[in-house]
């Protein structure tokens, strides 16, 4: 291990434990409801008893389930489309000004709409993640192509690239950080999206939990349950990044 990724995991994990004793501080300090901000410990009890009684299982696997469809849907629409309108001038031209405008636009709003053609279940909260997540996608995508120097490309036909070739050893290759910028933030925006309509009407879920232990008064199992949300998001980043890192070396 480097010393310079040595030194960035113990900047963070001090930033961790500064928070933490921030916490702990304006949590006993009296000036402070325990409704609003209960004890890091109390909220560490429970999330040990929830993991301890397989309470927290079903709403995360909900979630996760419900994320990943989202993304897959919104990752293949997204880089297809994406990558079909970034092939000609014109269709950029009336395109990515349309998708930008319609990017701009609360799909949230659209939430009311989703859970009366879906329901409240699943299908309305995946319709959900993959509306607001397909439209970084495929802006990033068309822009990435888009900026593809046309000298390389036709300097790699020139010795000899078609098809296949010539996307996976130019075209993506060069394309990939901007694409990938835009996966990253999709990614985000789908965990986000499923997260608040779970919250807002929903038969199960992370946000389902999280809503329900707010209603109840019983916030050491609300900030639980928002911890784990929290590792779930940061788990599935380093996922992404990780995937990404292997593919880019490959």
């Amino acid at each position: 291990m480097s010393v310079a990724r040595s030194a960035t995991r113990l900047a963070i994990l001090g930033f961790l434990i500064v928070l933490i004793l921030a916490w702990q501080v304006a949590a006993t300090s009296g000036h402070v409801s325990g409704i609003i901000l209960p004890p890091p410990l109390s909220v560490a009890a429970e999330m040990l008893q929830l993991v301890r009684t397989g309470a927290v299982l079903a709403p995360f696997r909900i979630t996760v389930f419900e994320v990943a469809i989202a993304y897959l849907i919104a990752t293949s629409c997204g880089l297809l489309v994406g990558y079909a309108i970034s092939r000609a001038p014109y269709s950029v031209r009336v395109f990515e000004p349309l998708l930008s405008t319609l990017f701009a636009i609360p799909a949230i709003l659209l939430y009311p709409l989703y859970t009366l053609f879906f329901g409240i279940g699943s299908g309305s909260k995946i319709a959900l993640g993959a509306t607001i997540s397909f439209f970084p996608i495929v802006l990033s995508t068309i822009t990435g192509f888009r900026s593809i120097e046309p000298v390389h490309a036709t300097a790699a036909r020139a010795m000899g690239a078609r098809g296949w070739q010539l996307f996976s050893r130019v075209l993506l290759p060069a394309a990939f950080p901007t694409v990938f910028a835009g996966l990253r933030v999709g990614l985000t925006l789908c965990f986000l999206s499923v997260l608040g309509g779970e919250t807002i009407a929903s038969f199960g879920g992370l946000g389902h939990e999280i809503a329900n232990a707010a209603a109840d008064m019983d916030p050491s199992t609300m900030y639980a349950y928002i911890v784990i949300v929290i590792a779930l998001a940061a788990a599935l980043n380093i996922a992404l990044s990780r995937g990404a890192a292997i593919g880019a070396r490959e």
